[in-house]
């Protein structure tokens, strides 16, 4: 048996004709057929039903076919492994991150490219709720992530813990106070990053187990939009601590009774194969 008569299987299989078969193959129709024939002659059954107008699989080949594939799929697999692990020549790594974080990303992805130019690397932005789903889905092999409690399927790396603040503009009522309650963020108009991120789950939760839900007056996509609409007093931010603190037109509010703190983290999938490339991106934290 050889892996060329069951590519051929494969082929016809999927076809449902020698022809096109022969066609996709790039090969004569008759080496086709022949080969087909050969391995029919060996496993001692008929695979191909050829009575027909298509050739349709016989309860043997039906039984084979999923065997046939899956002897080709680790033959390509065991190539490309060693592909990518022979420098990394023709890998392809997908990244995703949330908007806004003190990772220096960058240099992260430069250093990374510099140690293996042949890399695809692919970047993406998006909620924490998306990433996650991309990584679940396999679209993505590893993601910056802003998370509370961390997804119980992902492997995670502590990139930073920090503390969630409240702020205000200087002529608000609270400009006066240096901490806020949860609860007394009841009923006040919030301005908050939008649903599926990091900081905003920090808030929905805190917020429900004092008893309400928050009232957000405006939403963005980014940690600065927020604190630019707060500057202009148009509510209360709810943002990173050193966002909040280190902005020029806010006065920030530590949030107490609970305190809230925010993690950023890298995620991988904790189950299933990684490539060679992903391998190598994720080194580049340990480093």
């Amino acid at each position: 048996m050889e892996l060329h008569q069951l590519a051929y299987l494969v082929a016809v299989a999927e076809e449902a004709s020698f022809t096109r078969a022969a066609a996709r193959l790039r090969i004569a129709q008759p080496g086709v057929s022949a080969q087909v024939r050969k391995l029919e002659r060996e496993l001692g059954q008929d695979l191909l039903d050829r009575s027909g107008r298509e050739v349709r699989l016989t309860p043997a080949g039906a039984a084979v076919l999923p065997y046939a594939r899956a002897a080709l799929a680790a033959v390509e697999g065991a190539r490309r492994t060693a592909d990518e692990l022979a420098g990394l020549a023709r890998g392809r790594v997908a990244i995703g991150t949330v908007t806004s974080h003190d990772v220096d990303l960058a240099t992260v992805l430069a250093d990374f490219h510099a140690e293996h130019p042949g890399v695809e690397i692919t970047l993406a932005e998006d909620t924490s709720d998306r990433l996650v789903d991309g990584l679940r889905e396999g679209r993505l092999d590893a993601a910056i992530i802003a998370y509370d409690t961390p997804p119980p399927d992902l492997d995670l790396r502590v990139l930073t813990d920090e503390a969630v603040d409240a702020a205000v503009a200087p002529g608000h009522a609270w400009a006066r106070r240096s901490t806020v309650r949860v609860a007394d963020l009841r009923d006040r108009p919030l301005i908050c990053l939008r649903s599926g991120t990091g900081i905003r789950a920090i808030l929905e939760s805190a917020c429900a187990a004092a008893g309400f839900a928050p009232t957000v007056a405006f939403e963005a996509g980014t940690p600065q939009v927020v604190a630019q609409l707060a500057a202009r007093g148009l509510g209360v931010a709810i943002l990173p601590a050193s966002i909040a603190r280190g902005h020029a037109g806010l006065h920030p509010l530590r949030i107490t009774k609970p305190e809230l703190s925010g993690r950023l983290g890298l995620a991988w999938r904790r189950a299933g194969p990684r490539s060679a490339a992903a391998t190598a991106f994720l080194s580049q934290f340990e480093k």
